[in-house]
């Protein structure tokens, strides 16, 4: 059941943020925002610098609170030879993107010079923390945490090796849980790169992966509201964290609606939906646009297992948990990429109206011009490609759905940014990525390039390319795959290299290219261009020619003029006959995507 936002009490504009003031456990510690003038601070009063990169929805964020950050001796450690500063990284890409390996909580120490001397993951008790504040203070030499940046050289080719495909392969398959679904590690979550590639691309062993997790996860969706918990911990999928955050609701939203697009089991349908729901009722604000995050605790540092147990009347007689209501461009751009693939599954016009009105509300909050786009109403740095980057992806993704060529337009700008202010003609096309942020050389931490973002940014450039003909969004994707398949890179990506694999395979093969012949008006086109929608394959080019628009962006094909609608399966500039109807494009489709063999 949906439940109404007037009920949830959630009619709070954009921007009005509920993140967490320092505790009133800790008084006398006085957090300090970032920035490098805190640096110069800490030099001229023989200070250090401690981080506390914390996220506003974490559990163990607010006991590291309640207990270490309230004990007298961290205190007086801290308030004698430390300058505290804390960061909601969901707030700074640029510092979440550099430690996302240590948290959340991460601890980093830093000297007054910006050098790292510790770095440490996780919520550290109230002991080890005043041992190792203390260790600093006695030698501030880096400790064992702090190593040597490995330094990235670019691959020869924007192509892997055959060698390294199949061993990257090798990795998804040996890595594997076979007895819980899911790959190895402490925690048990849906890696969306990694569903994607063995759903549509992997041989029988790799889809069964695919099913087998997306099925386990499923006791990660909370019955009663909706929305997935951000993963389960004690290496199966019974222990859930109970934060609701943007990125993986989005991830979760749109894989569930694409493994339902290529297998039909209705129950990914229904993961999708009730996930599509909690953001509706729960992460949409007055305006359509989107907000960040939903706190794992109903009291900060209070474990939610209880709570969650709990039917919708009895948890609101407790009250709900605390909503971040910050709008993010870049959380918005996840979403509204996810919803246009929820549309393509249920033809939900209202699902679609959703995306358009949060593109829209970005748009006239979040531009810089020029095509890029800042995080929040103001941003302390940047800016962040995260942004600019998810915002395209979303424009494109709308473009699809609609045939608009205005979103079309919107989704080269924002490439144009990319390429200029991120990468351009150095780095980006030189195989060195493209940088989290546009920031100054002079900065304490110079903004470097995190892999996920430079996957995406190959997958979306190449993929415009198909679109728009533009042959400098070829360049770029070609660049940025040279640093995505550095040997470097590779050697220390475990096994979530979906992504990687994926942006390979995209790279060296055309979309599937599907082109609608007919006016808007038709009827009989409308239909023929929402079936082709529903091609399982995220890589697909859909075209909509109408002779009264004028030719297509990308002319690489020509289309003869009919007297009927039809679509045309096109392969290079050879095209197959005109199918005037659904059910034998459909069929058609099918076969291409998930042929007999892997259905």
């Amino acid at each position: 059941m949906k439940l109404s936002r007037s009920v949830l009490g959630l009619v709070v504009v954009c921007g009005i943020s509920v993140t967490r003031a320092a505790p009133t456990s800790a008084p006398s510690i006085s957090w300090q925002s970032w920035s490098d003038g805190q640096f110069a601070q800490a030099k001229k009063e023989n200070r250090f610098v401690l981080l506390d990169l914390e996220a506003v929805w974490c559990h163990w964020c607010h006991v590291m609170d309640d207990t270490t950050y309230a004990d007298p001796a961290v205190q007086k450690l801290i308030g004698e030879k430390y300058m505290a500063v804390r960061v909601d990284q969901d707030s700074r890409p640029d510092i979440a993107n550099r430690y996302e390996d240590y948290g959340w909580p991460a601890t980093v120490v830093f000297d007054s010079a910006g050098h790292e001397i510790v770095k440490r993951r996780g919520y550290l008790p109230p002991g080890e923390m005043a041992s190792m504040l203390q260790a600093i203070i006695d030698d501030p030499t880096p400790g064992p945490s702090v190593q040597a940046e490995v330094e990235v050289r670019p691959a020869a080719s924007p192509a892997l090796m055959d060698s390294e495909r199949h061993e990257l392969i090798g990795r998804l398959k040996s890595d594997y849980d076979e007895k819980n679904g899911g790959w190895f590690g402490e925690q048990k979550y849906i890696d969306p790169g990694v569903i994607e590639y063995c759903l549509i691309h992997g041989d029988g062993d790799l889809r069964q992966m695919a099913h087998q997790t997306l099925d386990a996860n499923l006791k990660l969706i909370d019955t009663v509201w909706g929305g997935v918990d951000q993963y389960s911990t004690d290496r199966d999928w019974d222990h859930p964290h109970f934060e609701k955050i943007m990125s993986t609701q989005a991830d979760n939203l749109r894989i569930y609606a694409q493994a339902y697009l290529a297998t039909g089991d209705a129950r990914y349908l229904k993961a999708a939906e009730q996930i599509h729901g909690f953001l509706m009722n729960f992460l949409t604000s007055p305006e359509g646009a989107f907000y960040v995050s939903q706190d794992a605790d109903l009291h900060p540092g209070e474990h939610g297992a209880d709570y969650f147990k709990l039917a919708d009347a009895d948890r609101r007689k407790l009250g709900v948990p605390r909503v971040d209501r910050h709008c993010y461009a870049r959380e918005n751009g996840w979403a509204i990429r996810s919803l246009c693939v929820l549309y393509a599954a249920t033809d939900d016009q209202n699902v679609l109206d959703q995306a358009i009105a949060a593109a829209n509300w970005v748009i006239k909050n979040r531009s810089l011009g020029d095509g890029g786009f800042r995080h929040d109403q103001t941003d302390a740095a940047g800016p962040y490609l995260g942004d600019t980057l998810a915002m395209a992806d979303a424009f494109l993704a709308v473009y699809e759905a609609t045939a608009d060529r205005n979103w079309l337009v919107r989704a080269q700008d924002c490439v144009n940014f990319i390429w200029a202010h991120f990468g351009g003609h150095g780095s980006g096309g030189e195989g060195l990525g493209l940088a989290t942020a546009a920031s100054s050389d002079q900065s304490v931490l110079r903004a470097r390039p995190e892999v996920d973002e430079n996957v995406e940014a190959a997958r979306l450039a190449n993929l415009l390319f198909a679109y728009s003909g533009v042959s400098e969004d070829r360049d770029l994707a070609a660049g940025v795959m040279r640093y995505v398949a550095s040997p470097e890179i590779l050697a220390h990506r475990g096994w979530a290299v979906g992504g990687i694999l994926l942006a390979d395979r995209e790279m060296n093969s055309p979309p599937l290219h599907v082109t609608i012949v007919g006016a808007k008006s038709d009827a009989g086109a409308a239909e023929l261009f929402r079936t082709a929608l529903e091609a399982a394959t995220s890589y697909k080019r859909v075209d909509w020619f109408d002779e009264a628009e004028g030719k297509l962006p990308n002319t690489d094909v020509e289309y003869p003029s009919l007297p009927y609608p039809a679509a045309f399966l096109c392969n290079g500039t050879a095209c197959s006959s005109p199918m005037r109807t659904s059910a034998a494009l459909a069929g058609k489709l099918k076969q291409i995507v998930i042929p007999a063999s892997k259905r």
